[in-house]
């Protein structure tokens, strides 16, 4: 329109001081028109929806900070309304594809105070941590809606069944979350749980139901399975060995396996062993457990999962989980301790198994989540870190395991969803 007006060949230009009537209406309407256009634009640069980088401080060396402003739940990102959603169904909803809202009137389903089953060293909140706002996002999907963690329905799915939860500490970090999502519902007197540093168990009693967690963090064995070898150096796998801890799994309803963290903190490199390279010993490690899924599980009888990896925070470009209060705002962002061939690994061996295995992709919503470790608000030896301890992130702040509640609590709605 602007445009047509300056430069149209068939329009005169009146003398000097007598613009006609319906030109100037013209022009006030395009002037309307713009300053309208620049608004908008403002809008979507400066709005309540939108994520704006922090400064970098002292205290914190991540260059991926963001700020938001906490009382909008809506992005200008936004793919479809929430009017026009389809209802969750596994096969054509991507639980990838969304983004972080912030609810300021979520309700906590449990806190570290109501929930006794815990580990001291993720209870954020007791152990000091200042602010609460990673309490309060939820992962909305781009397509679909994610039906929120209905404890009734859990529990009448898993009537009679046992779901067991199989990795290392952040798959224990999972099965606590989900422990402590339905407890709450189940009287003092009908629910039992056991417990000890590798394997936990929790009944629910009425619904003659188990929720089990077994320790086993390479899935295959090693030397590290039953005592903690604290030398990486010195532990050792047997990536074609897993029955050992196989027939724990015997009779299981619902399985779900996770590992990847160890993976980076161990050498074969001892006499009489063979140094493989990690990716290549992880692929081997993934085969050997389908293997033994497509030799001994019967799909009808028991579903299978797989967790994709969570990512460490802290892994290769310093604490840069310290001090952070915000998630990472960008779309698709993926952080650089994700280790994607490895993720791939996980994909090429589940899609060539004989038995069913659902991928539960945790990896591209968790990357955001920069905000929700423990950091410096953990325990060492049962001791909450003193004030001096956590000025010195380095040595102190843990940025692969979650607080609690958080990140695993939407991990299990995730499998909720799916089944």
């Amino acid at each position: 329109m602007l445009h047509h007006l300056t430069h149209s060949s068939s329009m005169k230009i009146p003398p000097k001081g007598k613009t006609p009537l319906s030109l100037a209406i013209i022009i006030i309407a395009v002037i309307a028109l713009m300053s309208a256009t620049f608004t908008e634009d403002l809008r979507v640069l400066t709005g309540t929806s939108t994520f704006k980088a922090k400064a970098a401080s002292s205290s914190s060396s991540s260059s991926t900070s963001v700020e938001r402003d906490v009382s909008s739940r809506e992005t200008s990102e936004a793919v479809v309304d929430e009017e026009d959603k389809i209802e969750f169904k596994r096969k054509k909803c991507s639980t990838t594809k969304g983004k972080w809202v912030f609810n300021s009137s979520k309700e906590m389903p449990y806190t570290d105070e109501s929930c006794p089953y815990l580990d001291k060293q993720l209870v954020c909140q007791r152990n000091g941590r200042p602010d609460d706002k990673y309490l309060y996002w939820e992962w909305e999907l781009d397509d679909c809606t994610l039906p929120r963690f209905n404890v009734e329905n859990v529990l009448q799915k898993l009537r009679g069944k046992r779901l067991m939860f199989v990795g290392d500490s952040l798959q224990r970090a999972q099965w606590q979350s989900f422990v402590c999502l339905i407890q709450a519902h189940i009287p003092p007197k009908r629910k039992i749980i056991k417990r000890n540093e590798a394997n936990c168990w929790f009944k629910a009693k009425d619904y003659n139901a188990t929720i089990e967690f077994y320790w086993t963090p390479f899935i295959v064995e090693s030397n590290t399975d039953k005592y903690i070898v604290p030398d990486p150096n010195k532990r050792i796998l047997r990536v074609d060995s897993i029955s050992a801890h196989a027939q724990s799994w015997v009779g299981v309803d619902i399985l779900v396996f996770s590992t990847y963290t160890w993976w980076h903190s161990f050498a074969n490199g001892e006499e009489g062993y063979d140094e493989l390279d990690r990716r290549i010993a992880y692929r081997l490690g993934i085969k050997t457990w389908a293997n033994w899924i497509d030799s001994f599980i019967n799909p009808n009888t028991t579903r299978v999962f797989f967790a994709t990896m969570s990512l460490d925070w802290g892994r290769e470009d310093g604490i840069q989980c310290y001090n952070e209060t915000m998630p990472v705002a960008r779309r698709g962002f993926s952080g650089s301790g994700t280790d994607m061939q490895m993720m791939q690994a996980v994909t090429d061996v589940v899609e060539r198994m004989k038995v069913p295995v659902t991928v539960l992709n945790v990896t591209q919503l968790t990357d955001h989540r920069i905000d929700a470790h423990v950091s410096v608000y953990t325990q060492l030896d049962g001791k909450v870190l003193s004030d001096e301890q956590k000025k010195n992130p380095h040595r102190y702040a843990d940025c692969i395991h979650w607080c609690l509640p958080g990140v695993p609590d939407i991990w299990n709605q995730l499998l909720y969803a799916y089944l």
